[in-house]
């Protein structure tokens, strides 16, 4: 059954790309823009350049220390026993030249089915100056944001793994100064994220022989987080992840890496709201975390049915009717496509690309990737570039930077093929 997945999510995504663009009883003019926000956005920034050049996939490839991003599972299926990274990511060169983020990220294997590592992330959002209503300087600050990652993977059988991750994250944005009347503070939360690996190293697709790999991740599951006492608090970027993977061994020297991601955050989807403030179309956001996260697969509003002068049609209940179809196509909708190729030479040079697609009514990032990987004895270096499909994207030539350094040998193995 697990084999099927490969083939069976590359028709998904094949899918959900076409109904996406149609459903019955609904047009492209039917659905509104309808993008779902959150706080701390800065936990689901891609890190490290290997994925943000392979159109931010990475949910299943094969395993680095920035799996404790992607999937943590993954970490007993690594090559090395050990590594450490450094990735830096100058953030929306396109609007100003001081945010960035920094992420360090590490793991070591213990024993033959036991893994753990760490990561730390910082966020800077540059130099802000905040002024009052008449724009009298108040002060210059260094809004930031961070969190710190601690991860274990256990080994549940020779191709199948479950990990975990503890999360600790800040976020600091206004420096304790009010805004439009209201004290503020630092939004504080805490997370965890639960993960699942399998990967066989035997798969046959045709006549090629080659490593299967598949993931599955529900990441940044938290409690909402607040700026101030008088505001509402907002959900984490809860998010599921499923992707597969294909690495296909041409000869000694060359190898190719297929792979594809869907991604859903588990967030509420904001409703419509009528002339006095009353839900016309789908669901409140005023529930708790878990029941936000099952909520996110069924709360649409969609488009809803208008009368002649263009006004909501509603019932005796103060509701309103959703055009058919539409509250589907808003749900798949919601659904982001990555897709990304590496080659290897040598095992010394790698070429990537990929493309991420997210629908223009859901925030419209639609981008092309690409980068270049070195490795040197212990040493490698990876670069990424993002190429916005549309003018004016403020992602447009973001450029990732990744210095990796093997600190332990090979994972030997024992008789039974398990890395002891």
């Amino acid at each position: 059954m697990i084999k099927k997945s490969f083939k069976l999510l590359a028709v998904t995504s094949c899918l959900l790309a076409h109904f996406q663009g149609f459903s019955q009883g609904a047009t492209d003019d039917d659905l509104q823009l309808n993008t779902i926000t959150t706080a701390l956005p800065f936990m689901s920034i891609t890190p490290d350049s290997r994925s943000g050049a392979m159109g931010d996939v990475g949910t299943a490839l094969s395993a680095t220390s920035s799996s404790i991003y992607w999937n943590t599972g993954m970490l007993n299926f690594a090559e090395k026993k050990s590594e450490v990274s450094v990735s830096y990511t100058p953030w929306l060169r396109q609007l100003t030249n001081d945010i960035h983020l920094s992420y360090v990220s590490a793991y070591t294997k213990v024993g033959s089915r036991h893994a753990i590592g760490g990561a730390l992330r910082y966020f800077s959002l540059g130099s802000i100056t905040f002024t009052d209503q008449l724009g009298n300087v108040i002060r210059d600050d260094k809004p930031n944001e961070f969190e710190v990652t601690g991860g274990y993977a256990f080994k549940l059988s020779e191709k199948m793994s479950f990990g975990i991750n503890g999360k600790f994250a800040y976020s600091n944005l206004t420096g304790g100064l009010p805004v439009a009347g209201a004290e503020t503070k630092a939004g504080i939360a805490g997370a965890s994220d639960i993960s699942f690996a399998y990967v066989d190293d035997e798969f046959k697709l045709g006549s090629s022989n080659g490593t299967f790999s598949f993931g599955a991740t529900i990441n940044n599951i938290g409690n909402k987080v607040s700026y101030s006492s008088t505001l509402e608090r907002d959900f984490l970027p809860m998010n599921l992840k499923v992707g597969t993977a294909y690495n296909m061994e041409i000869d000694a020297y060359n190898s190719f890496t297929f792979a594809v991601d869907l991604q859903k955050l588990l967030v509420p989807t904001p409703a419509i709201y009528g002339d006095t403030g009353q839900i016309i179309g789908g669901r409140t956001d005023d529930v708790g975390v878990i029941a936000g996260m099952l909520q996110s697969f069924y709360d649409a509003p969609g488009q809803l049915e208008k009368d002649e002068n263009g006004d909501y049609i509603l019932d005796e209940n103060g509701k309103g009717t959703p055009v058919k179809g539409s509250v589907l196509k808003e749900e798949l909708r919601e659904i982001n496509i990555a897709a990304g190729i590496e080659y290897w030479y040598n095992n010394t040079f790698a070429l990537r690309s990929g493309f991420f697609y997210e629908h223009y009514t859901k925030g419209a990032r639609q981008y092309f990737n690409a980068g270049i990987g070195l490795k040197y004895n212990i040493i490698g270096i990876d670069i990424s570039y993002l190429l916005a499909l549309k003018k004016g994207n403020p992602l447009a030539n973001t450029l990732r930077f990744t210095l990796r350094f093997d600190i332990g040998s090979k994972a030997k193995e024992d008789n039974s093929g398990t890395p002891e």
